[in-house]
């Protein structure tokens, strides 16, 4: 069962403390009570925040066959997602629809949602938006039923489509309302969970009786506070694919090189786990650590020590890595996607070119082969692991979505669990470099770290500032002294 959680619970809750200010500034919609033994809870918004006496009605699992016997509870059984629901089953009308970039995985989250609300709740009014968000005003509406998304997850991609921007908060609730929506289920990454929580405030603003349910995808991992993002793992084992082919090439060249270069804007888990998975990989470049090509230390020296002892080399890249440096050789562009990112210098041709010119200047031979799969591992079908994985977000969603709850769902702790949207936006996922992962990935690698002493020295002044909890922009001041006394126990190792 999902429950409401402590925000003392979160795995990086200093981080989540040290969020902008700005993100925090819209009360209205933020709900922090004080507990016992001085923790906050930061909880889910509800219905009944703003329906007086909201109807509530006997949740149908306490006689469905395979719930009924089911009575594993991990806090007391009252935190629990409520025995009562707020919709009845022949009232829900809901909607799914997925935005943003393909992932491993979307459509399994899709049927599961779909085969969840008519198996479990005997929902019948379900429809997919489809092509993202525009999709709400544009009319593009589809009834689904289990019959017709019985085998989607076998495909990649998502049955719905899907496409980057296009939110309009009031057509969206315009639509909602006229079609006369009542549970929401939106499928997307952190600028789409963003929207969410406008499609949400939207509706409490025109006291409407529908629920939201985010459920996160970012195939980069980059999403905070939750343990992992599906699809990660289907990313990272068919990421192997495109390792072991650059591999061959090495091997099979004189001072052979293969270039692998993998998803990654922001954060370079794909590129780290693939590497620690490999084992073939000499050389893992991520935004998160510096490097730098030229002198004492750098990438290129290093590329030419490997070649010589080894014969050849393989090095991974994050897409988002080096960008600064790229910057300084070539005019960065101002342009931004319609999600609104910016767009990315191809790292990998630079690098490819960067090391052909050192090589050809030093008269060495060397051939390097770059090999971009991005579009061959978004596109894929979502592993056995993934799959399981979206079974239980999707089921975790319908189950809070049917209590009255608006969240983003997420396993946090290796616990199902919903977490306000705000949470899951304010800040992001990202590779430590201070961390020991990273530092077993040097230890397989057997790459320099290309820190300099002013790079170690920011990310040490970076972890502080982190784990830095400030007081937090709510008005309860009971509230914000049990977040000094939390923080003063945990320095002292009372935590």
């Amino acid at each position: 069962m999902c429950v409401r959680i402590s925000r003392d619970s979160y795995p990086n809750l200093r981080a989540l403390r040290n969020a902008s200010h700005a993100s925090l500034t819209d009360a209205a919609y933020v709900k922090i009570s004080e507990g016992d033994f001085g923790y906050v809870l930061d909880d889910v918004p509800h219905l009944a925040d703003y329906i007086p006496d909201v109807p509530t009605y006997p949740n149908p699992l306490q006689d469905h066959p395979a719930y009924s016997t089911v009575k594993q509870y991990f806090v007391d059984e009252d935190d629990t997602v409520p025995q009562k629901v707020n919709f009845e089953s022949d009232e829900v009308k809901a909607c799914i629809v997925s935005c943003g970039g393909l992932c491993p995985g979307l459509n399994t989250v899709i049927r599961e949602l779909v085969c969840g609300l008519a198996h479990m709740y005997n929902v019948n009014n379900i429809f997919g938006i489809q092509n993202g968000y525009k999709g709400f005003y544009s009319s593009n509406y589809v009834a689904i039923t289990p019959k017709t998304v019985n085998d989607i997850h076998k495909r990649g991609g998502t049955v719905l489509g899907t496409s980057r921007g296009g939110h309009d908060t009031k057509k969206i609730v315009d639509n909602i309302q006229d079609r006369g929506i009542n549970q929401v289920y939106i499928i997307g990454g952190d600028g789409t969970q963003k929207g969410a929580y406008e499609i949400y405030k939207e509706i409490r603003k025109r006291g409407l009786k529908v629920a939201v349910a985010g459920v996160p995808k970012t195939i980069d991992n980059d999403i905070a506070i939750i343990d992992k993002s599906f699809g990660f793992d289907s990313a990272v084992e068919e990421a192997q694919r495109a390792i072991n082919s650059a591999h061959v090439e090495a091997c099979s060249a004189e001072n052979g090189i293969g270039l692998v270069k993998l998803m990654g804007r922001y954060s370079g888990f794909i590129a780290m786990y693939a590497t620690l998975a490999s084992r073939d990989v000499d050389c893992c470049l991520i935004p998160e650590s510096p490097f730098y090509m030229d002198g004492e230390g750098g990438l290129l020296q290093y590329v030419e020590r490997r070649l010589k002892e080894n014969k050849h080399m393989v090095i991974v890249v994050a897409e988002g890595a080096g960008q600064d440096i790229i910057a300084k050789s070539i005019p960065a562009s101002d342009q931004l996607d319609a999600s609104g990112n910016k767009l990315l210098l191809d790292i990998g041709l630079w690098l490819t070119h960067k090391i052909k010119d050192h090589f050809k200047s030093k008269k060495m031979e060397m051939t390097i082969k770059y090999i971009d799969p991005t579009y061959m591992i978004r596109a894929i079908p979502s592993n056995a692991a993934d799959n399981v994985y979206c079974t239980l977000l999707a089921h975790s969603a319908i189950h809070g979505a049917m209590a009255g709850y608006s969240f983003t769902v997420g396993m946090v702790n290796g616990r199902h669990a919903y977490i306000p949207f705000y949470r899951v936006t304010s800040t992001r996922n990202k590779v430590k470099i201070t961390d020991r992962m990273w530092a077993r990935l040097l230890s397989s690698t057997n790459q320099p770290s290309f820190l300099r002493q002013k790079d170690i020295d920011e990310a040490r002044e970076a972890d502080r500032l982190t784990n830095k909890p400030p007081l937090p922009p709510v008005a309860n001041q009971n509230v914000a002294k049990a977040f000094d006394q939390s923080a003063s126990a945990s320095s002292n190792g009372e935590i």
